[in-house]
């Protein structure tokens, strides 16, 4: 479109997934960066398009009272965050509010019982996982590290972040000196963070072979600040250990009383203490006793898996990356877990679950699957000895389309759900449910 100076004027009346305010200008949807529901704002037309268009925001006319100064001077370039500008308790309700829209839009289902949210006092300095890109900036001459901008394929250009634990946030211009010092700044894309209470493990994923300059400038760095660093050349195989000789990586469910050991790459929740509420809630949902026999699906490192084993006569548990099968394995071993049983299986083909070891008898079912869902499994899983199933879904969306299926065309019904607060500050929503027969 040509390039539209005019301003125009919106009342805000909802709030999409990605925090754009919503407005109707002549019928047609405008979304508005920055803007939220009940404000009145002013605006400049960014891109219009057939079902709706993009304004950026000039001024807030009349603000909302969920309205807050943003506590992160990059909020709004950068795109690791985009709820800072709403208040931290009203954050968690409008990720309700999503929940509850998407299984009525999508799955057509209304929720008998709402769970209470589990939120968090930790609102910042909370994420111990992170993928931080790296670039070697010309014009800049320097290295940039750090989230990408928000809806650009840029990485932000900032010196410190809220959301990361301080002692990761403070590295991050070390970290970029660091990498301008190697024999190839510009082949060093990402750098992959995993924070623990007892040390915090960097993997520098590199597209050269460093020499043996750029090694010893690695180990300098990890001795002078105390941290773990791993170099990457390829894929995930290529993952070695640089300093110091050996390192554990370990959280714990103090609860359960289980401890988890994992590899730097390796998936683990990014908020432990909501982590921990989450775990206790589904147990909880799944009403268990000694003589259950549970079925899980995507059981990763045996997050859940472990703790649901402690109060069951017996758990299989199916995960579709075959170095988290061995690890949960070995994290079975070591919490001297014997009534479990982990496999191999892609879980986004029918036919190779069904082609594995399922267990004759399985009354209740657990599954925690990526943003994508379970759509292609339910059917072959779900059968009718089944008295409950618990499903932790990091996507509205599809948990409402598997929970149409679960309640269309495989007899269930839809108890309760809820959301979980697992990345503050963000526009993420973690969600669980509960469905019965």
């Amino acid at each position: 479109m040509k390039h539209d100076t005019t301003i125009y004027i919106a009342e805000v009346v909802d709030l999409t997934h990605e925090a754009q305010g919503v407005a109707r200008i002549d019928n047609k949807t405008v979304f508005i960066d920055g803007a939220l529901p009940g404000e009145r704002v002013s605006f400049r037309y960014q891109r219009r398009k057939r079902n709706f268009d993009e304004g950026e925001l000039v001024e807030i006319l009349e603000a909302s009272p969920d309205r807050v100064q943003p506590h992160c001077e990059y909020f709004g370039m950068c795109g690791g965050c985009s709820f800072q500008h709403i208040k931290a308790e009203r954050q968690i309700q409008y990720k309700e509010k999503q929940l509850l829209d998407s299984l009525k839009h999508v799955g057509g289902i209304t929720i008998p019982t709402l769970l209470p949210p589990l939120d968090s006092a930790e609102h910042w300095g909370y994420r111990t996982k992170a993928r931080l890109g790296a670039k070697w900036v010309k014009k800049k001459d320097r290295v940039l590290v750090g989230f990408r901008e928000k809806r650009k394929p840029f990485i932000a250009d900032m010196t410190h972040c809220e959301i990361l634990p301080t002692d990761v946030s403070s590295l991050l211009p070390a970290f970029a000196t660091l990498i301008a010092s190697l024999s190839n700044p510009d082949k060093v894309p990402q750098i992959e963070v995993a924070a623990t209470s007892a040390i915090n493990a960097y993997v520098i994923r590199h597209m050269f072979d460093l020499t043996e300059e750029d090694i010893n400038k690695l180990l300098a760095f990890a001795k002078e600040h105390g941290v773990a660093i791993y170099s990457q050349r390829s894929g995930p195989d290529s993952i070695c250990l640089l300093y110091p000789e050996s390192v554990t990586l370990q959280y714990d469910i103090a609860p359960y009383d289980v401890s988890f050991e994992f590899q730097p790459s390796d998936f683990t929740q990014v908020n432990q203490t909501i982590n921990a509420r989450m775990v206790a809630q589904a147990l909880e949902l799944l009403e268990l006793d000694s003589n259950d026999k549970v079925l899980e699906l995507f059981s990763g490192l045996g997050n859940f898996s472990l703790p649901i084993a402690k109060q069951v006569a017996q758990i299989t548990a199916f995960e579709g990356d075959k170095g988290l099968v061995e690890r949960a394995l070995q994290n079975a071993q070591r919490n001297g877990i014997e009534n479990i049983q982990f496999y191999t299986a892609d879980l986004f083909d029918e036919t190779d679950l069904i082609k594995k070891q399922l267990p004759e008898e399985y009354n209740k079912l657990f599954l925690d699957p990526p943003r994508s869902g379970a759509m292609q499994i339910l059917p072959k899983v779900v059968h009718k000895k089944i008295e409950r199933i618990v499903y932790v879904s990091c996507n509205p969306a599809t948990l409402a389309r598997d929970a149409k299926i679960l309640v269309e065309a495989l007899g269930f019904k839809l108890q309760k759900a809820g959301v979980m607060d697992m990345f503050p500050q963000t526009s993420h929503v973690e969600s669980i449910a509960l469905f019965t027969r």
